[in-house]
């Protein structure tokens, strides 16, 4: 038996919340806002955090700072009791500026800090990496390099690629040596399909996800011709910040296909899980737990 249902390796940071009238900010010296908040965040956490509230064996490992922020990841990780492991980076901790504006838009301002020659230690990670159903890979430079010890221990791997362009060649190893693919249709405009396609023919895919936010989410099976559409789940709930949104659809989705779900109900969950996210202020602030899925996802299927 596996020690961990999910491996989730990087991507640990501070966002720092500041809500504005409109994404294209005014030519001004200054400009009032409302409290400008911090929140522990970023895309490995958001996925963490959100299998470890769905009731999975999380483990989630990464670099962080011995600064301010990283102490406030650890008090969060030991307030709900997820299971981080970490290397002190001296350059210090991942974070981001995040506008939002009054429709839950935003535009993140990242600054990832770390250098592009970090590498994380084999014995530190092969004794999380080997023993793990699954794992899921953030697109940090120094985690490119842990693919090969994935594929030799026989775990699988998902990733999300986030505004990939299908051009960037950061992405390309992530894009094709991973299992799972997730990834935004925000910079891909009518090249999604394609992109989806050439992910799939040239590398390992099973299936890739592209989310499109509230024009729901496109699906590619391996072995199949269309890209196949699935809306936002309708939950009647306010829109309040997207931020995270896509995290906890990633982890909804794993949690279903962990399960042995089919890959259209790992669709559906994912969007209940996205579309729940948005409707709470803050990064990760609140996740769906494994009842309220499962009590949303037969409301949606009883209609």
């Amino acid at each position: 038996m596996s020690t961990y249902d999910i491996l989730v390796v990087g991507g640990a940071g501070i966002d720092t919340i500041v809500q504005v009238p409109d994404l294209r900010l005014p030519a001004a010296d200054s400009l009032h806002v409302p409290p400008i908040l911090d929140y522990v965040a970023h895309t490995g956490n958001g996925v963490a955090q959100g299998c470890h509230a769905l009731g999975l064996r999380c483990k989630f490992i990464d670099f962080i700072g011995d600064d301010a922020q990283g102490a406030a990841i650890l008090q969060r990780y030991k307030e709900i009791r997820l299971d981080f492991s970490y290397l002190v980076e001296p350059s210090g901790t991942r974070r981001s500026v995040n506008l939002l504006d009054p429709q839950g838009r935003r535009l993140s301002l990242y600054d990832g800090r770390h250098p592009e020659s970090l590498r994380m230690p084999a014995n530190f990670y092969l004794p999380y990496l080997a023993p793990a159903r699954h794992a899921h890979f953030s697109i940090m430079a120094w985690v490119a390099h842990l693919y090969d010890d994935a594929l030799a221990s026989g775990t699988t791997v998902s990733t999300d690629l986030h505004d990939w362009d299908g051009v960037n060649p950061h992405h390309r190893v992530f894009a094709f040596y991973s299992d799972l693919v997730f990834l935004s249709t925000a910079a891909l405009g009518d090249r999604r399909d394609g992109v989806m396609h050439e992910i799939v023919d040239q590398g390992r895919a099973q299936a890739v996800v592209a989310m499109a936010g509230g024009d729901g989410a496109y699906l590619l099976e391996r072995g199949k011709d269309n890209v196949r559409h699935f809306p936002c789940a309708a939950l009647g709930l306010p829109v309040l910040d997207t931020n995270g949104a896509g995290d906890s659809f990633v982890a909804a989705f794993l949690h279903a296909w962990l399960a042995g779900e089919s890959v259209h109900t790992a669709m559906r969950r994912g969007a209940i899980g996205g579309a729940f996210a948005c409707a709470h202020r803050g990064t990760h602030e609140r996740f769906i737990g494994k009842t309220e899925m499962l009590d949303l996802y037969q409301d949606r299927t009883s209609l």
